[in-house]
């Protein structure tokens, strides 16, 4: 085991906005400056944290990149009498060839800008796509700082050993080259920004444990929290000493400020057990917060059906911004039943939001009289059933507008697969809260919220009801899709693990139904490219990370291929 020279390491576990320099450069010296009184030698910041993750598009400004250097020089001298501290930085490729810029970690010591770090391994899977804009820089690159040498390395670069991964993405190992040979690094120092997914705090400690005991040198890393888009980030920055136990752990889905010595810290206990429903439910609340006010709204606004998805929606927004800035409305329809009614207006009673009540008998009434001659001729059909979804769609704009709230969406990631939702109609919105979400899922989360809150935040009876879009008289979502627990299994099958029609319906389900699940989910990619985003917490959603085709016709076996 190698022995570390006793080094104090702050992470500093931030939310940074995308492009918003002067406000991360902000939340960075805010955070220095704390780290410097609990007694560090060095701060880290996350990955890119001056310009936030991921800017995409924002790369490919030169203003943009030389903005944010000009912004790093006036952190440097704002920092100059604190400690050193990493920052996380597009640096600009000096070189004729290769991509334009490197993913960096920048040192800032004494009042400038010192050495340099750059990320060697570029994702291109799911939400990533860094490969567009950064050149790989393979060398090893060490900080020495108060007799340790620092192997510093960036997000990726310590997700390929290869014993413990049982296919790498890449060819090289950075960690490897940093501790083996010449090199000789001491310890591992990560700026990541790592997304959140149910399951992978526990994948992500057991990684970078077993990374410090196989080379025997301690191992810290520092992630940020909050949501940008899509993405929510759940922070847990942590340290692992060179035995691979955890030493540090930050707090989840919050700030913090985690200091760790490489050589005095004594092991922690590891992590506990997680309960999903309330990772889901955390993920989600601050990813709504985040999305809000990150975008400049300041409430939000949702239809009230009487049904779970609406509900559970509605709940998570007032966690997150409060109920005075929630409004809930009920657009009654001759095919409304009277329980989901009472149903969601013992919701809003309980959540303490403003109500309104808009019917739409009338403009159905309209809508027909207007369409008469046109569908002369015709029988009635799902044309009359999304004609009063569109309805519905137009009034909750018309109040987004007028209001300036954000809409948010609330279908779930069941019907979101199979389409089993109305374009400019219930899919109208700026935000999809549960677009990521299974709907055994959601009945999970909403269970787990009424136990953990002693109360009905959800009403009994939306729990316990049928769902029903109640578009038609006596409609159940089960007279178009197979029960949720059978749908939702064979979708995630599909989806999360690429199995085949064939590997699914071998694993003892349906033939008929499967092909049929597996035709809508190929069916309805070109509403999902239509969708409001949503926020992301399964291995896989339908958002940045999801391309499939719209204009193509893949043998339906093909479809789970990798």
């Amino acid at each position: 085991m190698r022995v570390v020279s006793s080094v104090k390491i702050g992470l500093l576990q931030i939310n940074p906005t995308v492009g918003d320099l002067a406000g991360n450069a902000g939340l960075i010296e805010g955070a220095v400056r704390e780290a410097a009184r609990l007694g560090v030698d060095l701060a880290v910041t996350p990955e890119l944290a001056l310009v936030g993750y991921p800017p995409r598009d924002l790369l490919l400004s030169r203003a943009f990149v030389d903005r944010s250097w000009t912004t790093l020089a006036r952190l440097a001298e704002t920092l100059a009498t604190l400690p050193p501290v990493l920052v996380g930085i597009p640096e600009p490729n000096p070189s004729a060839e290769g991509r334009p810029l490197f993913n960096s970690a920048v040192l800032l010591r004494s009042g400038r800008v010192d050495q340099r770090f750059r990320k060697a391994l570029l994702p291109t899977y799911d939400v990533f796509d860094e490969d567009r804009y950064f050149e790989p820089y393979l060398d090893p690159q060490i900080l020495d700082l108060a007799g340790c040498r620092l192997g510093i390395s960036v997000c990726e670069d310590v997700w390929n050993d290869r014993d413990f991964w049982k296919r790498r993405r890449y060819h090289h190992d950075p960690i490897e080259a940093l501790v083996v040979g010449e090199a000789g690094a001491r310890a591992i120092v990560n700026l990541s920004s790592s997304p959140f997914s149910v399951g992978k705090h526990h994948l992500r400690e057991e990684m970078l444990g077993s990374m410090a005991r196989k080379h025997h040198v301690p191992v810290v890393y520092v992630n940020q929290f909050g949501g940008n888009d899509d993405l929510v980030f759940d922070g847990r920055s942590c340290a692992f000493n060179a035995a691979g136990a955890p030493i540090a752990r930050g707090r989840s889905f919050e700030g913090d400020i985690v200091v760790c010595d490489l050589d005095t810290a004594p092991p922690i206990a590891p992590p506990s057990d997680i309960i999903p429903e309330s990772e889901v439910w955390r993920a989600l609340v601050l990813g709504t917060r985040d999305y809000v006010h990150k975008c400049g709204f300041k409430s939000a606004v949702i239809g009230l059906s009487g049904g779970i998805d609406s509900a559970l929606t509605a709940a998570i927004a007032v966690e997150a911004l409060g109920p005075a800035r929630v409004l809930g409305v009920l657009m009654p329809s001759p095919f409304s039943s009277r329980g989901s009614v009472d149903d969601a207006l013992q919701l809003t009673a309980g959540l303490g939001i403003e109500t309104l009540t808009l019917p739409i008998a009338d403009a159905m009434e309209t809508m027909e009289k207007t369409l008469r001659v046109a569908f002369e001729g015709t029988t009635r059909d799902v044309t009359e059933e999304n004609i009063q979804a569109r309805i519905r769609g137009n009034l909750l704009m018309a109040l987004s507008n007028k209001r300036g709230a954000l809409l948010l969406t609330t279908g779930n990631k069941s019907e979101l697969a199979v389409g089993y939702c109305t374009l400019y109609g219930d899919m109208s919105g700026g935000l999809a809260v549960i677009a990521d979400v299974p709907k055994t899922m959601v009945y999970r989360v909403a269970r787990w919220l009424n136990e953990t809150k002693g109360r009905e935040v959800i009403p009994a009876a939306t729990l316990t009801k049928a769902p029903s879009a109640e578009l038609r008289p006596n409609q159940t979502d089960q007279d178009s899709l197979p029960p949720y627990d059978v749908l939702d299994d064979i979708l995630e099958r599909h989806i999360e693990r690429h199995q085949t029609s064939a590997e699914i319906i071998a694993a003892g389900f349906d033939s008929d139904t499967v092909r049929r699940v597996l035709r809508l989910v190929r069916s309805a990619e070109f509403k999902r490219k239509q969708a409001a985003p949503g926020l992301k917490v399964t291995d896989r959603a339908f958002g940045t990370g999801w391309r499939m085709p719209i204009a193509a016709r893949p043998p339906l076996d093909d479809l789970g291929e990798t």
